[in-house]
C-alpha cells in the first residue's frame, strides 16, 4: 500500500513509522525537511500542507491508495475533501466536521444542541461590549479561549495565567479586536486527560488514554505550551482515571459521533477528547480533529505490528474490522527536548548530536519535531519542540526513567521538563483526584492568584542538572 502522510512534525514521524511497521510505502507532503521522515519516506516533497491543489497533485503524482493528514491546519483549509473528491481515501474529516476544533464556539453550540453529556458553562461574546457582561454571567474562575486554531498555546487560566478577572476580560477583548472569536469557560478543578478514538461511519474505537504534560516546568509551572511530554498505563488506564470514568469519557465520543451523523458531517479520522475528570466525573474541554501530539506517539507506539495500513485504510472507507484496533498492554512516556526557553523566550539555533543507536539500546524510540538535519545524527533545534523520546516498559515511573537514561546520548543545549511520568509526580495527580471524590468532600477554592513562574532553565544535558 502506497500511503501519503501529510505534515512534517513528530506525530507525522510516528504515523510514518507506524505505517512503515506494516510495510507500506510512505510518501510525505511537508513544508519542512524532518530528518527522521525524510528517511522513512519512499519521495518527500516540499508543499504547503494546507494548500489543497498541491496535496492532491502529490497524491496523484504516486498514486496513493491512502492519504493521512497529521496537523489541524490541513483540515481547516479543506485539504481533505479536496483527496476525497480526488477520490483518495482520507484519514481526516471534512472541513465541516473539523470545525469541532477549528471553532470552539461551533463546537460548545454544537454539543449545547445535541445535549451531549460532560458539558461546561460557558459565554462566547460576539461584541468588545458583551465581554465585561459574559465575565459576570460566569461569576466563577474562568478560562479564556480563542475560538480558532492557535497550536495549542492560546487558552489563559484565572489562577495560572492571570488573576484579576479585568485581565482576563481585557485577553477576551483583544481576541475580538484581532477578528477572533473569544469563548469564556468555567474554570474546572480535576485531572486533565486525553482519549482519542479513530472515527468512522461503522462507529467509535478508542485508543489507550493519555495524560499530556501542557505547562513548560516542573509542577506544572511557566507558560503554556503544545505540550512538553505525556504518559500512558499498561492497562490503558491512567493512575486516577478508573475504568467507569474512562466509559463515561468514550460514552461521549459516542454521543458526539451520533450528533455528527444526525447533521450529516462527515468524520472519518481520529476524534480527540480532552477531558478533565472532576469530582463529578469527566468533562470535556475540547475536541482536536486529528491526533494529538505528543498523545501520538504514547499510542501509536504501542500499536501492534503488521496491520496499521488497514487500520487507516478501514477508517477511510467507512469500514473498520474492531479486531485490527489492537494495542500492546505496556507503558509509555513522552518526553520532548526544546530549545531553552521554550514556554517564553525560546532560544533558536543549537545543535543537538542525537545517537540514535545508543537511545534505541535503551528501550527509547526517536521522533523528529521542529528541527533542521545538521550533519550525521546532529540537528539544528528551531523556537520550537524539537525532539521527542518515548520509552516504554511496564510500569510508567520505569519508561520515564529509561527515557531519562537515554538523555545521556544527547549532547547539546536543551530543556527537557524533568518530572514528567515520575512516581512522584503521578502520586500527586492520585492523591489530587483522590482528595476530590473523597465522600463528604467540600470543593476547594480554586487559586486566583498567579504566582511568578520560575525562569525555565538556559539548558539541561540531563534532567538531574536542571536545578
Amino acid at each position: 500500500m502506497k500511503a501519503l502522510v501529510v505534515g512534517g512534525g513528530a506525530r507525522e514521524h510516528a504515523l510514518a513509522q507506524a505505517l512503515a511497521r506494516s510495510e507500506a510505502t510512505v510518501i510525505v507532503a511537508s513544508m519542512n525537511a524532518n530528518p527522521g521522515l525524510d528517511r522513512l519516506a519512499a519521495a518527500a516533497h516540499r508543499v504547503d500542507p494546507t494548500d489543497p491543489e498541491a496535496v492532491v497533485g502529490v497524491a496523484r503524482q504516486h498514486a496513493v491508495d491512502l492519504a493521512v493528514i497529521g496537523p489541524e491546519a490541513p483540515l481547516a483549509s479543506g485539504v481533505s475533501d479536496a483527496l476525497r473528491a480526488a477520490e483518495i481515501p482520507t484519514v481526516g474529516p471534512s472541513r465541516a466536521a473539523a470545525r469541532l476544533e477549528t471553532s470552539k464556539q461551533f463546537c460548545r453550540e454544537f454539543l449545547a444542541r445535541h445535549r451531549v453529556a460532560g458539558q461546561v458553562r460557558y459565554v462566547a461574546p460576539a461584541t468588545i461590549e458583551e465581554v465585561d457582561a459574559a465575565v459576570a454571567q460566569l461569576s466563577v474562575p474562568f478560562v479564556v479561549k480563542p475560538s480558532g486554531l492557535t497550536g495549542g498555546k492560546g487558552v489563559r487560566v484565572q489562577g495560572l495565567d492571570f488573576s484579576d478577572p479585568r485581565d482576563g476580560a481585557a485577553y477576551a477583548k483583544s481576541l475580538l479586536v484581532q477578528g477572533d472569536r473569544a469563548v469564556l469557560e468555567e474554570r474546572l478543578d480535576g485531572e486533565e486527560f486525553s482519549l482519542m478514538a479513530f472515527v468512522t461511519d461503522s462507529g467509535v474505537y478508542p485508543m489507550p488514554a493519555v495524560q499530556d504534560y501542557k505547562r513548560a516546568l516542573e509542577g506544572d509551572r511557566g507558560g503554556n505550551t503544545g505540550g512538553m511530554g505525556s504518559y500512558s498505563q499498561r492497562d490503558h488506564l491512567l493512575p486516577f482515571l478508573p475504568a467507569a470514568d474512562r466509559d463515561a469519557a468514550v460514552a461521549i465520543l459516542n454521543e458526539t459521533h451520533a450528533a455528527l451523523r444526525a447533521e450529516g458531517l462527515d468524520y472519518r479520522g481520529v476524534l480527540y477528547g480532552g477531558f478533565m475528570l472532576t469530582r463529578d466525573g469527566p468533562k470535556l474541554l475540547e475536541y482536536n480533529a486529528r491526533f494529538g501530539d505528543p498523545e501520538a506517539m504514547n499510542v501509536l507506539t504501542l500499536y501492534e505490528e503488521g496491520d496499521f495500513d488497514e487500520l487507516l485504510a478501514g477508517v477511510a472507507t467507512g469500514r473498520v474490522d474492531p479486531n485490527l484496533v489492537e494495542f500492546r498492554l505496556r507503558a509509555t512516556v513522552v518526553k520532548y527536548l526544546v530549545p531553552p526557553g521554550y514556554g517564553s523566550k525560546p532560544t533558536p539555533g543549537g545543535v543537538l548530536t542525537v545517537d540514535e543507536p545508543a537511545i534505541e539500546a535503551e528501550g527509547v524510540h526517536v521522533y523528529y519535531a521542529a528541527v533542521d538535519a545538521a550533519g550525521p545524527g546532529r540537528v539544528r533545534l528551531g523556537t520550537s519542540r524539537g525532539v521527542a523520546l518515548v520509552g516504554e516498559a511496564s510500569a510508567i515511573h520505569t519508561a520515564s526513567a529509561r527515557v531519562d537514561a537515554a538523555l545521556a546520548h544527547v549532547h547539546g543545549d536543551y530543556y527537557v521538563r524533568p518530572d514528567i511520568g515520575t512516581k512522584p509526580d503521578l502520586d500527586r495527580r492520585t492523591e489530587h483526584l483522590r482528595r476530590l471524590r473523597a465522600p463528604g468532600a467540600k470543593p476547594s477554592p480554586l487559586p486566583l492568584s498567579v504566582a511568578p513562574p520560575d525562569a525555565p532553565p538556559s539548558s539541561a544535558a540531563r534532567p538531574d542538572q536542571v536545578p
